[in-house]
């Protein structure tokens, strides 16, 4: 039983667009911060890069329990729970006084994963049905959008106010929160539904220990006993998390949804995208503020590398329209291709050439348009892949395989940069970085062309 239409679908889905900047900004208001954050704290780099990987993991995690949840509880109930959650979060980690406690109250505020299943099912239910791809390509293009603006916003708190306020901005949560209670039209519970706590679990221990082996590999070293053990032990969960999901009535996440060619291979390249994109918002700020003493950083202040991330973030305000208008005329999964193509050919360009700032500027743009356009195009290929009742669980595994990609990205280039004998990375380490994120994205140029073709839809904007 689905929740009465909607008579104000606009400001249920700026509450929505609200719920979910909140969660973009804090994914990445935090990574030109992250030296600032290991001095500030006495932290290592490694150590210091859980801020981010932990809070990823967590909101890998959250996204399909959240579903879950909305679906026993109601969805805007449980988007409600989820903004104070996250707000809690925010005032832990302003006040954290070790990083490891730092660390724990960014895995609480990951919850707010869920925001997106929990957008998407809300929109799902409640708007006009005309109106369900653009709202939820809408929100979808909110993930990219939001982390974008992040990286210069964070450049002016860290030079120019203190680092707790980093965390303080995450408040904005408590006003969407009763926005969420006011606007958000209350969801009948689903009959008989049951959250799949083992496998949430062994999914969250699987994803963790990959993700430790990855990101400690400077330190254990690539192939020494640590690092094959937590990488191949972690993948070793990933399969009984499968097993499990094949067998219980109601998975975390549907297999024979996941199964579905259109909707494998679209996750695929989501995945690859979320590589390459928390790729750049780490390598591209870290890059600018190194030393001129390095021969290759620009020396710039946090202020200064953000702000060099905001033509990015402009790109990315301005692809909306055109990724729309390309899909109604070539078709999304022609303008997902692009995307990725758009994306590897950023990082190509700056895996050679990284002299200047505006060589950065350059290729931040070329990503800032090829996330735009992967975002939109794969919610609306979601979207006219599977049945209308699954709308809501396709989308939710769609932003899992993103974030898993993020977190896999961010992990996978600070074994990167932290593989070096030297305090600070050196160039050729960078280039490494810009190396494997173009191979990243060739990869998902490649993943994009298996997706078969549909039939022509209407396209739904991504801003």
């Amino acid at each position: 039983m689905n929740a009465a239409p909607s008579q104000r679908p606009t400001p249920v889905l700026l509450t929505l667009t609200g719920a979910g900047i909140a969660f973009a900004l804090s994914q990445t208001l935090v990574v030109p911060a992250l030296p600032a954050l290991a001095q500030e704290f006495e932290a290592s780099p490694s150590a210091v890069s859980w801020v981010l990987t932990g809070f990823l993991v967590s909101a890998s995690i959250a996204t399909p329990i959240a579903g879950k949840l909305g679906d026993l509880y109601g969805k805007g109930r449980v988007l409600t729970a989820i903004m104070v959650i996250f707000a809690i979060g925010a005032v832990i980690n302003a006040l954290a006084p070790s990083v490891e406690v730092l660390i724990a109250g960014r895995v609480l505020q990951g919850v707010a994963g869920g925001v997106f299943p929990l957008a998407f099912g809300i929109i799902r239910d409640t708007f006009p049905r005309d109106q369900v791809a653009t709202g939820i390509a809408i929100i979808s293009a909110v993930f990219g959008i939001g982390g974008g603006i992040g990286l210069p916003l964070s450049g002016l708190i860290v030079d120019h106010l203190n680092l707790d306020w980093l965390f303080w901005i995450s408040l904005i949560a408590l006003p969407v929160a009763y926005l969420v209670h006011r606007f958000v039209p209350p969801s009948p519970p689903v009959e008989n539904a049951k959250v799949d706590w083992l496998g949430a679990v062994v999914l969250s221990l699987g994803l963790a220990a990959i993700l430790l082996g990855v990101s400690q590999a400077g330190e254990w070293g690539w192939g020494s006993a640590e690092n094959v053990g937590s990488i191949l032990g972690g993948l070793a969960l990933i399969g009984v998390f499968v097993w499990i999901e094949t067998r219980v009535r109601q998975p975390l996440i549907d297999m024979a949804v996941l199964r579905k060619p259109a909707v494998a291979f679209t996750n695929l390249t989501g995945f690859l995208v979320g590589v390459a994109m928390f790729s750049s918002f780490l390598t591209f700020p870290q890059f600018a503020q190194a030393p001129e003493s390095t021969g290759y950083g620009f020396g710039f202040s946090v202020t200064a590398a953000g702000f060099l991330m905001l033509p990015t973030a402009l790109a990315q305000l301005a692809a909306g329209p055109p990724a729309a208008k390309l899909g109604e005329r070539i078709g999304f999964r022609s303008v997902l291709t692009l995307g990725a193509i758009l994306i590897t050919l950023s990082f190509l360009i700056n895996t050679f050439a990284h002299e200047h700032p505006w060589e950065l500027v350059i290729g931040g743009m070329l990503m800032g348009v090829g996330i735009t356009f992967g975002f939109a195009a794969m919610a609306n290929l979601i979207v006219d892949a599977v049945p209308q009742s699954e709308v809501g669980i396709a989308t939710g595994i769609n932003t899992v395989m993103r974030t898993v990609g993020g977190s896999f990205g961010a992990a996978i280039v600070t074994a990167i940069l932290t593989s070096g004998t030297t305090p600070l990375p050196s160039e050729d380490l960078y280039t490494t970085a810009f190396a494997f994120s173009a191979v990243a994205g060739f990869i998902a140029v490649l993943a994009s062309l298996l997706i078969p073709r549909g039939p022509r839809m209407q396209p739904a904007p991504a801003t």
